[in-house]
């Protein structure tokens, strides 16, 4: 019902953009023929803006899916290297902070877990807003960071890995069977940067799901609050794995045309000894690095999203050093 329903709405679209630009047309013809210039740049400016309108509609064509338009949870783990990968864990919450913010989406942080000098070894985030899960679904994967790390005294160059999970919130209504003897509840003292604001009682909470293994975590608020905000995690995170083996057949279709897959690296950040951003399922560029890790992803999120609907862009990308 749902497919047909945004099978009409499309058609209807089309139908509605075919008949303005006939309208805006048939305007210009009128103009040239009466000589009236105000007419025609008119209707060459409705045209600019049904151009605009086109690329408009075509990304929100790319926000369909079942659960886009939904809230999600953002999540960064560092990679193995110390301090170099946690500082770059760091600055990809960061980066997904700033993107969030300067899209109007309101940012939630869920837990944080300090790196021993710098940086920090995971966190997640709640980001709020409509079609928030839909533009930040390609971030999943690993991300790569190349530059003159400055934990090093010999100024030389280090390569970082972190990586980063994005999944769903989902709706009440959606039936996810958690049963108790199925899970795990340990509570904890949250860690900090020290000071007056260090737990001083056992509030955090971590929930591990026995069946599948999988660990989510909360420290932000009361017990209560973070007990209840890491079982609508645990559920959520539930509901896209059932929703990637629906997925199946065509991920396979998809890696079959591609190595990028859930796990592998999908992004590249130089900033020594050049400067650029690459992103190696659609060969998307950046020249800007700082651009980007202040939140300018719009650019590789909405190839991404085109990568996934084609399956292939017919191209070989290859990685960068």
């Amino acid at each position: 019902m749902r497919e047909r329903q945004h099978l009409e709405k499309s058609i209807s679209a089309i139908r509605s953009i075919e008949s303005e630009l006939e309208d805006h047309v048939g305007l210009i013809e009128l103009g040239e023929e009466e000589n009236d210039e105000a007419i025609v740049t008119e209707a060459e400016e409705a045209l600019k803006e049904l151009h605009a309108d086109l690329g408009r509609r075509q990304v929100a064509a790319l926000l369909s899916g079942e659960a886009d338009s939904s809230d999600c949870y953002v999540e960064v783990h560092a990679g193995a290297g110390g301090t170099e990968s946690q500082d770059w864990a760091q600055m990809l919450l960061r980066m997904y902070i700033r993107w969030a913010e300067q899209n109007g989406y309101k940012v939630e942080t869920q837990y944080t877990n300090p790196g021993e000098e710098a940086g920090i070894k995971g966190a997640s985030i709640l980001v709020k807003g409509e079609n928030a899960f839909g533009w930040l679904k390609t971030e999943s994967g690993v991300h790569r960071l190349v530059r003159i790390s400055p934990y090093d005294s010999n100024a030389r160059r280090h390569t970082s890995f972190s990586s980063v999970w994005v999944y769903p919130v989902i709706d009440d209504n959606v039936d996810i069977d958690i049963q108790d003897k199925d899970i795990r509840i340990d509570t904890y003292r949250s860690s900090g940067a020290g000071g007056q604001h260090v737990n001083t009682t056992d509030s955090a909470v971590r929930i591990t799901h026995l069946p599948t293994g999988i660990v989510v975590t909360s420290s932000e608020k009361s017990q209560h609050q973070n007990r209840a905000n890491a079982m609508s995690a645990l559920r959520s995170r539930l509901y896209d794995m059932e929703m990637k083996k629906r997925q199946e057949s065509i991920q396979a279709e998809h890696d079959s045309k591609s190595e990028i897959g859930w796990g592998h690296q999908i992004r590249s950040y130089v900033l020594q000894p050049y400067q650029m951003v690459k992103d190696l399922r659609t060969g998307v560029e950046n020249s800007s690095p700082d651009n980007v890790l202040d939140g300018d992803l719009n650019g590789f999120m909405e190839a991404a999203l085109a990568h996934q609907v084609d399956g292939s862009d017919g191209k070989e990308v290859t990685d960068i050093d």
